[in-house]
């Protein structure tokens, strides 16, 4: 099955000591372009990060964002600053003396002052790592549903697409042989209409429309244009992350069909190759859509 460019994923994971959240969001690309937002006390593990999401997400804009906090019932890790403390306190008491105010609450001044508490920075040790990489799996596992039930449609319209391209190169290889007679017919018409007035040799003029009729003969761009329309069936049936190769693929179904188009040589044969093409260039749209 093939997977939409497309995806989200979200995934939270709750210890005794911290709240772990990872978001994941990914858009259109050519290529694997990963960007994250993580805490700092994780930047050493961005490698490892990196190949986790690059294992299951082969292409497309990657955003993801890791938070690790505190769990709000944990016991929160601080840092008093007890020189700032006893400096803020010591200011209070001299204060106070000269307006003659108690010292009661001095402490409790003295500890609310700018800067004298801060919450400690988590140390990276005491984060759990696997607890980390479990969250991220989780949300990486889910972008991969999403972008499977995004790529469901858009697989449904390419093989609609290539159906149609087929049933158009069947009415081309009805008709071909009606083409090419009406075209011998013509030209043998518009020979006899001069046959008086110039001479004709006729053997030359066999080889002449021999040789013309072999220009504009397209066996062989039927074949492979029916060979490249299976192979693409094979390559989204069967191959997972195919947008790549769908697209190349389809450059070379449009070679054959604008080769037969520039010999047709009939009105209602090139009617039908620009129905082709359209259908080509709904093809082109979906595959930039495609892992």
């Amino acid at each position: 099955m093939q997977q939409s460019m497309t995806g989200f994923g979200r995934s939270e994971h709750s210890s005794r000591q911290f709240l772990i959240k990872c978001e994941i969001k990914t858009l259109n690309s050519k290529f694997f372009d990963l960007s994250f937002r993580i805490p700092k006390e994780l930047n050493e593990k961005e490698s490892d990060i990196r190949a986790m999401v690059s294992d299951l997400l082969k292409r497309g804009k990657i955003i993801l964002t890791l938070e690790v906090e505190m769990n709000a019932n944990a016991v929160q890790p601080v840092h008093v600053d007890e020189k700032l403390f006893l400096a803020y306190h010591e200011k209070f008491r001299v204060l106070s003396e000269r307006v003659n105010a108690k010292d009661e609450s001095l402490v409790k001044m003295a500890l609310q002052s700018p800067d004298v508490i801060k919450q400690r920075e988590i140390p990276v040790e005491e984060i759990a790592w696997e607890e980390v990489k479990k969250t991220i799996r989780e949300s990486i596992e889910k972008c991969v549903e999403f972008r499977k039930n995004e790529g469901r449609p858009l697989e449904n319209k390419l093989n609609e697409y290539i159906g149609n391209i087929r049933k158009r190169l069947k009415i081309i290889e009805q008709s071909d042989d009606k083409r090419t007679k009406n075209i011998r017919t013509k030209l043998e018409k518009n020979v006899e209409e001069i046959r008086d007035k110039i001479r004709l040799d006729e053997n030359r003029f066999e080889q002449e429309l021999i040789f013309y009729l072999e220009r504009i003969d397209i066996s062989e761009e039927k074949t492979r244009l029916l060979q490249h329309l299976n192979y693409f069936d094979e390559v989204i049936n069967k191959e997972k992350a195919a947008g790549r190769k769908l697209g190349f693929v389809a450059q070379e179904i449009g070679r054959e069909i604008n080769t037969i188009g520039s010999k047709a040589n009939d009105a209602d044969m090139q009617r039908t190759v620009v129905e082709m093409k359209d259908e080509l260039e709904k093809i082109k749209e979906q595959v930039l859509n495609i892992v």
